[in-house]
């Protein structure tokens, strides 16, 4: 059997390989001023049920508080969406970049926030040594990659705003309500690797 690195990269090359319409997008609600270019880790952790690292943000953060995130932000000027988000992850985690195995980048996701967000998938050594930033991190977890690629795991709602409706899933795992732009990549990722498909790691 391959390792997980090897079977996941082959995955994404393959889903990426191919069109895939519908993917999940709040592209409507941009209002035209110009979009802050971001990248997200999207750190599997390899194991044989592998997971996914994901964030709380504090709840007494200005924007988006106590909301689940990837690590991740803003890039830096010379910076791309790989380096922009190793260094977010060290920053918020203290998650050493050393460690990160990059597989690529996936579908970039524009939010009706201002920012145009680049997903990066890597894998990292399970049961690292993390430390959160509190000025960034309130919490992190581990959530079973299965599961959020799982299309079933996802309620579907939607919500009025900005004059039209917004589609967006969520779920609650241990406590933590996922949604949102964060539901988002992962409903795309899977459409780039299907639950299917991962089962034969």
């Amino acid at each position: 059997m391959s390792t997980l690195f090897d079977r996941l990269s082959a995955l994404f090359e393959e889903g990426h390989a191919r069109n895939v319409p519908g993917l999940m997008t709040d592209t409507q609600f941009v209002d035209g001023g110009g979009q802050t270019p971001a990248a997200v880790l999207i750190a599997v952790t390899d194991r044989p049920e592998p997971g996914v690292i994901l964030t709380q943000r504090p709840r007494g953060m200005r924007s988006h508080p106590g909301q689940v995130a990837f690590p991740g932000g803003k890039l830096d000027p010379g910076e791309d969406a790989v380096t922009a988000a190793l260094r977010e992850a060290e920053e918020e985690l203290a998650l050493p970049r050393a460690a990160v195995r990059v597989i690529g980048t996936s579908d970039l996701y524009q939010t009706g926030t201002g920012f145009d967000v680049t997903p990066v998938l890597a894998v990292v050594p399970p049961d690292l040594k993390l430390t959160p930033n509190p000025d960034e991190v309130e919490a992190w977890f581990e959530a079973p990659l299965s599961l959020l690629l799982n299309p079933d795991s996802w309620d579907s709602n939607e919500v009025f705003w900005r004059g039209a409706m917004r589609h967006y899933l969520e779920m609650d795992y241990d406590g933590f309500r996922i949604w949102g732009v964060t539901a988002a990549i992962l409903s795309n990722l899977s459409q780039r690797i299907p639950l299917d498909a991962f089962r034969d790691v």
